[in-house]
Protein backbone atom coordinates (compact mmCIF):
# COMPACT_ATOMS: atom_id res chain seq x y z
CA UNK A 1 0.00 0.00 0.00
CA UNK A 2 2.81 2.45 0.77
CA UNK A 3 4.33 1.87 -2.95
CA UNK A 4 0.83 3.07 -4.24
CA UNK A 5 0.72 5.76 -2.73
CA UNK A 6 4.09 6.96 -2.93
CA UNK A 7 3.27 6.58 -6.85
CA UNK A 8 -0.08 8.52 -6.43
CA UNK A 9 2.02 11.47 -4.55
CA UNK A 10 4.77 11.02 -7.99
CA UNK A 11 1.90 11.44 -10.27
CA UNK A 12 0.12 14.84 -8.57
CA UNK A 13 3.56 16.57 -10.73
CA UNK A 14 2.65 16.13 -13.67
CA UNK A 15 -1.19 16.15 -13.30
CA UNK A 16 -0.36 19.52 -11.49
CA UNK A 17 1.54 20.60 -14.31
CA UNK A 18 -1.05 19.92 -16.95
CA UNK A 19 -3.65 21.74 -15.09
CA UNK A 20 -1.83 24.97 -14.56
CA UNK A 21 -0.86 24.79 -18.30
CA UNK A 22 -4.50 24.84 -19.61
CA UNK A 23 -5.32 27.26 -16.82
CA UNK A 24 -2.78 29.54 -18.05
CA UNK A 25 -3.96 29.46 -21.90
CA UNK A 26 -7.80 29.94 -20.77
CA UNK A 27 -7.06 32.55 -18.61
CA UNK A 28 -4.40 34.62 -21.04
CA UNK A 29 -7.37 33.66 -24.26
CA UNK A 30 -10.33 35.15 -21.96
CA UNK A 31 -11.82 38.78 -23.28
CA UNK A 32 -10.23 41.57 -21.58
CA UNK A 33 -6.63 43.22 -20.88
CA UNK A 34 -5.17 43.70 -17.01
CA UNK A 35 -3.75 46.84 -18.35
CA UNK A 36 -7.07 47.90 -20.13
CA UNK A 37 -8.88 47.48 -17.42
CA UNK A 38 -6.16 49.18 -14.49
CA UNK A 39 -6.86 52.24 -16.82
CA UNK A 40 -10.13 51.92 -17.48
CA UNK A 41 -10.38 52.81 -13.19
CA UNK A 42 -9.51 56.06 -13.45
CA UNK A 43 -11.38 56.92 -15.79
CA UNK A 44 -8.94 57.70 -18.65
CA UNK A 45 -10.01 57.26 -22.59
CA UNK A 46 -7.26 54.93 -24.19
CA UNK A 47 -6.00 57.98 -26.94
CA UNK A 48 -2.67 59.55 -27.37
CA UNK A 49 -0.50 59.57 -24.70
CA UNK A 50 -2.53 57.30 -22.71
CA UNK A 51 -2.31 54.47 -25.79
CA UNK A 52 2.11 54.84 -24.98
CA UNK A 53 0.81 54.06 -21.06
CA UNK A 54 -1.11 51.20 -21.67
CA UNK A 55 2.03 49.99 -24.24
CA UNK A 56 3.75 50.16 -21.23
CA UNK A 57 1.90 49.20 -18.39
CA UNK A 58 1.88 45.63 -20.85
CA UNK A 59 5.83 45.39 -20.56
CA UNK A 60 5.91 46.23 -17.09
CA UNK A 61 3.97 43.37 -16.63
CA UNK A 62 5.56 41.08 -19.10
CA UNK A 63 2.34 40.51 -20.77
CA UNK A 64 3.66 41.77 -24.04
CA UNK A 65 5.87 38.78 -24.21
CA UNK A 66 5.17 35.58 -25.35
CA UNK A 67 2.56 33.11 -24.08
CA UNK A 68 5.25 29.97 -23.49
CA UNK A 69 7.44 32.24 -22.31
CA UNK A 70 4.85 34.08 -19.72
CA UNK A 71 4.38 30.36 -19.09
CA UNK A 72 8.06 29.49 -17.90
CA UNK A 73 8.52 32.81 -16.00
CA UNK A 74 5.54 32.34 -13.66
CA UNK A 75 6.45 28.20 -13.50
CA UNK A 76 9.99 29.46 -12.57
CA UNK A 77 8.38 31.59 -9.76
CA UNK A 78 6.24 29.03 -8.45
CA UNK A 79 8.86 25.98 -8.03
CA UNK A 80 10.10 28.60 -5.13
CA UNK A 81 6.75 29.20 -4.21
CA UNK A 82 6.97 32.71 -5.15
CA UNK A 83 3.34 33.76 -6.42
CA UNK A 84 4.42 37.11 -7.69
CA UNK A 85 2.17 40.47 -7.42
CA UNK A 86 -1.10 41.53 -7.78
CA UNK A 87 -1.51 43.02 -10.99
CA UNK A 88 -4.05 45.10 -9.03
CA UNK A 89 -2.54 46.53 -5.85
CA UNK A 90 0.95 45.33 -6.23
CA UNK A 91 0.76 43.38 -2.99
CA UNK A 92 2.60 40.19 -3.04
CA UNK A 93 0.02 37.41 -2.91
CA UNK A 94 1.34 35.13 -0.66
CA UNK A 95 0.09 37.93 1.82
CA UNK A 96 -3.59 37.99 0.03
CA UNK A 97 -3.84 34.25 0.21
CA UNK A 98 -2.40 34.65 4.30
CA UNK A 99 -5.43 37.19 4.86
CA UNK A 100 -8.27 35.43 3.09
CA UNK A 101 -7.30 31.84 3.38
CA UNK A 102 -7.80 31.31 6.90
CA UNK A 103 -11.35 32.71 6.87
CA UNK A 104 -12.61 30.29 4.06
CA UNK A 105 -11.30 27.53 5.84
CA UNK A 106 -12.90 28.61 8.87
CA UNK A 107 -16.04 29.06 7.74
CA UNK A 108 -16.49 26.04 4.55
CA UNK A 109 -14.45 23.87 7.17
CA UNK A 110 -16.75 24.02 10.27
CA UNK A 111 -19.68 24.03 7.31
CA UNK A 112 -18.37 20.39 5.80
CA UNK A 113 -17.83 18.74 9.36
CA UNK A 114 -21.45 19.65 10.15
CA UNK A 115 -23.09 18.47 7.43
CA UNK A 116 -20.95 15.14 7.25
CA UNK A 117 -22.04 14.94 11.11
CA UNK A 118 -25.91 15.87 10.60
CA UNK A 119 -26.15 13.46 6.80
CA UNK A 120 -24.36 10.47 7.96
CA UNK A 121 -27.02 9.57 11.12
CA UNK A 122 -29.94 11.33 8.79
CA UNK A 123 -29.38 8.66 6.19
CA UNK A 124 -29.33 6.16 8.11
CA UNK A 125 -32.33 7.00 9.99
CA UNK A 126 -33.97 7.20 6.62
CA UNK A 127 -32.34 3.58 5.46
CA UNK A 128 -33.05 1.88 8.72
CA UNK A 129 -36.67 2.88 9.26
CA UNK A 130 -38.16 3.07 5.60
CA UNK A 131 -41.61 3.85 4.52
CA UNK A 132 -42.26 5.11 7.96
CA UNK A 133 -43.97 8.51 8.88
CA UNK A 134 -40.59 9.91 10.28
CA UNK A 135 -38.98 8.87 6.83
CA UNK A 136 -41.75 10.14 4.66
CA UNK A 137 -41.56 13.95 6.93
CA UNK A 138 -37.70 13.78 6.58
CA UNK A 139 -37.36 12.84 2.97
CA UNK A 140 -39.45 15.54 2.27
CA UNK A 141 -38.16 17.97 4.04
CA UNK A 142 -34.39 17.09 2.46
CA UNK A 143 -35.74 17.36 -0.74
CA UNK A 144 -36.75 21.08 0.50
CA UNK A 145 -33.72 21.94 1.67
CA UNK A 146 -32.25 20.33 -1.31
CA UNK A 147 -34.45 22.27 -3.89
CA UNK A 148 -33.79 26.09 -2.24
CA UNK A 149 -30.95 28.36 -3.89
CA UNK A 150 -28.45 29.09 -0.77
CA UNK A 151 -28.33 32.90 -2.31
CA UNK A 152 -32.34 32.96 -1.53
CA UNK A 153 -31.87 31.83 1.62
CA UNK A 154 -29.11 34.04 2.28
CA UNK A 155 -30.92 36.63 1.49
CA UNK A 156 -34.34 35.51 3.29
CA UNK A 157 -31.87 35.19 6.61
CA UNK A 158 -30.96 38.68 6.18
CA UNK A 159 -34.18 40.53 5.74
CA UNK A 160 -36.04 38.19 8.63
CA UNK A 161 -32.89 37.64 11.11
CA UNK A 162 -30.77 40.05 10.42
CA UNK A 163 -31.97 43.76 11.37
CA UNK A 164 -33.84 43.82 8.41
CA UNK A 165 -37.64 44.71 9.06
CA UNK A 166 -38.42 41.90 11.37
CA UNK A 167 -36.40 40.69 14.29
CA UNK A 168 -32.55 41.35 14.74
CA UNK A 169 -31.19 38.19 16.17
CA UNK A 170 -27.44 37.25 14.48
CA UNK A 171 -25.29 39.58 12.83
CA UNK A 172 -24.75 40.03 8.57
CA UNK A 173 -21.38 42.09 8.59
CA UNK A 174 -18.05 40.19 8.58
CA UNK A 175 -17.19 37.75 11.13
CA UNK A 176 -16.19 40.36 13.87
CA UNK A 177 -18.24 43.44 15.50
CA UNK A 178 -16.71 46.65 15.94
CA UNK A 179 -14.18 46.97 18.84
CA UNK A 180 -13.73 43.77 19.42
CA UNK A 181 -10.62 43.60 19.13
CA UNK A 182 -10.57 45.13 23.17
CA UNK A 183 -13.11 42.54 24.53
CA UNK A 184 -11.78 39.21 26.74
CA UNK A 185 -10.97 36.03 24.60
CA UNK A 186 -13.94 34.28 25.80
CA UNK A 187 -15.88 37.57 24.56
CA UNK A 188 -14.73 37.26 21.44
CA UNK A 189 -15.37 33.35 20.54
CA UNK A 190 -18.89 34.19 20.99
CA UNK A 191 -18.86 36.91 18.83
CA UNK A 192 -17.48 35.40 16.25
CA UNK A 193 -19.72 32.71 16.78
CA UNK A 194 -22.66 34.82 16.74
CA UNK A 195 -21.36 36.08 13.28
CA UNK A 196 -21.12 32.35 11.74
CA UNK A 197 -24.17 31.18 12.28
CA UNK A 198 -25.96 32.53 9.19
CA UNK A 199 -23.47 32.23 6.83
CA UNK A 200 -22.67 28.23 8.06
CA UNK A 201 -26.37 27.38 8.19
CA UNK A 202 -26.52 28.49 4.63
CA UNK A 203 -23.40 26.74 3.76
CA UNK A 204 -24.17 23.47 5.38
CA UNK A 205 -28.01 23.10 4.35
CA UNK A 206 -27.43 22.16 1.15
CA UNK A 207 -24.16 19.87 1.81
CA UNK A 208 -25.99 18.01 4.39
CA UNK A 209 -29.00 17.11 2.28
CA UNK A 210 -27.05 16.03 -0.74
CA UNK A 211 -24.48 13.80 1.71
CA UNK A 212 -27.60 12.13 4.07
CA UNK A 213 -29.10 11.04 0.39
CA UNK A 214 -26.04 9.57 -0.71
CA UNK A 215 -25.43 7.90 3.04
CA UNK A 216 -29.42 6.89 2.43
CA UNK A 217 -28.79 5.26 -0.58
CA UNK A 218 -25.66 3.35 0.28
CA UNK A 219 -26.95 2.11 3.53
CA UNK A 220 -29.85 0.17 1.52
CA UNK A 221 -27.60 -1.82 -0.88
CA UNK A 222 -25.42 -2.37 2.36
CA UNK A 223 -28.36 -3.98 4.13
CA UNK A 224 -29.64 -6.20 1.50
CA UNK A 225 -26.60 -7.94 1.67
CA UNK A 226 -26.69 -11.48 2.37
CA UNK A 227 -24.31 -11.08 5.45
CA UNK A 228 -26.28 -8.68 6.75
CA UNK A 229 -28.80 -11.23 6.36
CA UNK A 230 -26.82 -13.51 8.08
CA UNK A 231 -25.79 -11.22 11.05
CA UNK A 232 -29.41 -10.78 11.53
CA UNK A 233 -29.79 -14.77 11.67
CA UNK A 234 -27.38 -14.88 14.04
CA UNK A 235 -29.64 -13.11 16.61
CA UNK A 236 -27.59 -10.06 16.64
CA UNK A 237 -29.38 -7.16 17.28
CA UNK A 238 -30.70 -4.54 14.45
CA UNK A 239 -28.57 -1.65 16.18
CA UNK A 240 -25.46 -3.94 16.19
CA UNK A 241 -26.13 -5.05 12.86
CA UNK A 242 -26.31 -1.29 11.42
CA UNK A 243 -23.81 -0.24 13.19
CA UNK A 244 -20.97 -2.73 13.32
CA UNK A 245 -21.12 -4.37 9.78
CA UNK A 246 -23.00 -2.14 7.43
CA UNK A 247 -22.16 1.31 8.29
CA UNK A 248 -18.57 1.15 7.40
CA UNK A 249 -19.52 -0.51 4.36
CA UNK A 250 -21.90 2.26 3.78
CA UNK A 251 -19.59 5.34 4.27
CA UNK A 252 -17.79 4.57 0.77
CA UNK A 253 -19.85 6.89 -1.19
CA UNK A 254 -19.41 9.62 1.42
CA UNK A 255 -15.73 9.55 1.54
CA UNK A 256 -15.91 9.86 -2.51
CA UNK A 257 -17.61 13.39 -1.90
CA UNK A 258 -14.53 13.97 0.46
CA UNK A 259 -12.39 15.18 -2.76
CA UNK A 260 -15.03 16.92 -4.28
CA UNK A 261 -16.11 19.15 -0.61
CA UNK A 262 -12.07 19.72 0.13
CA UNK A 263 -11.75 22.54 -2.61
CA UNK A 264 -14.30 24.23 -1.28
CA UNK A 265 -12.22 24.91 1.82
CA UNK A 266 -9.72 26.90 -0.39
CA UNK A 267 -11.96 28.30 -2.58
CA UNK A 268 -14.99 29.87 -0.54
CA UNK A 269 -18.09 30.97 -1.22
CA UNK A 270 -18.52 33.79 -3.90
CA UNK A 271 -22.50 34.02 -2.96
CA UNK A 272 -22.35 33.68 0.64
CA UNK A 273 -19.00 35.40 1.18
CA UNK A 274 -20.33 38.41 -1.08
CA UNK A 275 -23.56 38.33 0.81
CA UNK A 276 -22.37 38.96 4.20
CA UNK A 277 -19.41 40.83 3.67
CA UNK A 278 -17.09 38.11 4.68
CA UNK A 279 -13.47 38.87 3.39
CA UNK A 280 -12.39 35.12 2.21
CA UNK A 281 -11.62 33.34 -1.23
CA UNK A 282 -14.73 33.56 -2.69
CA UNK A 283 -14.35 37.17 -2.29
CA UNK A 284 -10.93 37.31 -3.24
CA UNK A 285 -11.80 35.18 -6.27
CA UNK A 286 -14.34 36.91 -7.79
CA UNK A 287 -11.88 40.36 -7.59
CA UNK A 288 -9.56 38.45 -9.09
CA UNK A 289 -11.46 37.78 -12.15
CA UNK A 290 -13.06 40.98 -12.36
CA UNK A 291 -10.18 42.68 -12.76
CA UNK A 292 -7.85 40.15 -14.91
CA UNK A 293 -5.44 39.83 -12.08
CA UNK A 294 -3.89 36.62 -13.77
CA UNK A 295 -0.94 36.06 -11.21
CA UNK A 296 -3.72 36.38 -8.18
CA UNK A 297 -5.57 33.72 -10.76
CA UNK A 298 -2.64 31.76 -11.11
CA UNK A 299 -2.66 31.15 -7.35
CA UNK A 300 -5.91 30.81 -6.88
CA UNK A 301 -6.04 27.92 -9.65
CA UNK A 302 -3.15 26.03 -8.66
CA UNK A 303 -4.22 25.66 -4.79
CA UNK A 304 -7.52 24.99 -5.87
CA UNK A 305 -5.99 21.77 -7.78
CA UNK A 306 -3.79 21.19 -5.17
CA UNK A 307 -5.81 20.87 -2.64
CA UNK A 308 -8.48 18.68 -5.16
CA UNK A 309 -5.40 15.97 -6.19
CA UNK A 310 -4.71 15.94 -2.14
CA UNK A 311 -9.09 15.17 -1.47
CA UNK A 312 -8.42 12.34 -3.85
CA UNK A 313 -5.13 10.64 -2.48
CA UNK A 314 -6.84 11.52 1.22
CA UNK A 315 -10.30 9.94 -0.01
CA UNK A 316 -8.28 6.60 -1.23
CA UNK A 317 -6.83 6.81 2.21
CA UNK A 318 -10.28 6.61 3.42
CA UNK A 319 -11.38 3.91 1.60
CA UNK A 320 -8.77 1.37 3.35
CA UNK A 321 -10.11 2.36 6.54
CA UNK A 322 -13.69 1.77 6.08
CA UNK A 323 -13.26 -1.45 4.29
CA UNK A 324 -11.01 -3.85 4.85
CA UNK A 325 -11.78 -5.40 1.34
CA UNK A 326 -9.93 -2.61 -0.23
CA UNK A 327 -6.03 -3.35 -0.97
CA UNK A 328 -4.12 -1.45 -2.88
CA UNK A 329 -1.09 -2.69 -4.48
CA UNK A 330 -2.06 -6.16 -4.51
Amino acid sequence: MRGYFVKRLLLIIPTLLGISIVSFILIHLAPGDPAELKLAQNDQRITGDIAEQLKETRELYGLDRPLYIQYFSWLKRIVTFDFGESLRDHRPIIDKLKERLPVSIELSGISIVLAYLIAIPLGMYSATHRFTIGERILTVLLFGLYSIPNFWLATMAIIYLGGGDFWNVFPVFGLTSNNSATWPLWQRVVDEGWHLVLPVGCLTYYTMAVLSRYMRASMLEIIRQDYIRTAKAKGLSERMVVYRHALRNSLIPIITLVADLLPAVVGGSIVIETLFSIPGMGQLSYEAVFTRDYPLLMALFTTSALVTLAGVLIADFLYVLADPRIAYGQ
